[in-house]
C-alpha cells in the first residue's frame, strides 16, 4: 500500500514572499517581452527548472517545478485546478508567463507529437530537453555582462548541427 502524496499547496506557496524572492532569483529575463526568460537553478531530467519552495516549519516545503510556481505567483493557483501548465514556446525551462497556458496532459502529448520533428525545432533538439536547458543555463551563467544573448544564441544553435532554425511559432 503506497502513501497518497499531499497535494502541494499551490496558493499558499505563491503567497510566500520568500519563496516568490528565490524563484524570481533564479529567472534570466531576456531583453524583449517575447523572449523566452530562462531558469538558471535546478533542471530535471525533463528539462524542467525545479525549486525548492515553501517553509519547513509552516508544513509547506515541497520541490516543484518552476514553471507552474511561477504560473501560480503570476497568474494565481486557482487555474491549476485539474490542469498541467503548457509551454507555447516548447522550451521546457521557459518561465515567461506569457508563453504559459494551461491544458491537459493529452494536449500536451499532441503539441509534442505534432512538433518534435519541426526541423529546427526545440523538440528537435539532439540534446533533448534536459540537456537543452542545461547548456542554456550554463552559457548565461557563463557569459559576460551583456553578452547573454549571444550566448544563448550560440547553446540554441548547438541543439541543431545541421544549422536548421525554427521560427517562433506565435
Amino acid at each position: 500500500m503506497t502513501a497518497l502524496t499531499p497535494a502541494v499547496p499551490w496558493q499558499a506557496l505563491a503567497a510566500d514572499p520568500a519563496t516568490v524572492e528565490r524563484y524570481e532569483a533564479k529567472v534570466y529575463r531576456g531583453p524583449g517581452p517575447t523572449d523566452c526568460h530562462w531558469w538558471l537553478g535546478a533542471i530535471s531530467d525533463s528539462g524542467h527548472g525545479k525549486l525548492r519552495a515553501g517553509s519547513r516549519p509552516a508544513g509547506t516545503s515541497r520541490v516543484v517545478s518552476a514553471h507552474v510556481l511561477g504560473f501560480a505567483i503570476h497568474h494565481g493557483a486557482a487555474a491549476l485546478q485539474g490542469a498541467i501548465v503548457r509551454h507555447r514556446c516548447d522550451e521546457a525551462s521557459c518561465q515567461n508567463p506569457a508563453h504559459w497556458l494551461t491544458g491537459d496532459r493529452l494536449q500536451n502529448i499532441l503539441d509534442f507529437q505534432a512538433r518534435r520533428g519541426l526541423t529546427g525545432h526545440p523538440l528537435a533538439d539532439v540534446r533533448g530537453a534536459a540537456g537543452r536547458a542545461v547548456a542554456v543555463r550554463d552559457a548565461i551563467l557563463a557569459a559576460a555582462p551583456g553578452a547573454e544573448a549571444d550566448a544563448i544564441a550560440a547553446a540554441l544553435a548547438a541543439g541543431h548541427p545541421s544549422g536548421d532554425h525554427q521560427d517562433t511559432l506565435w
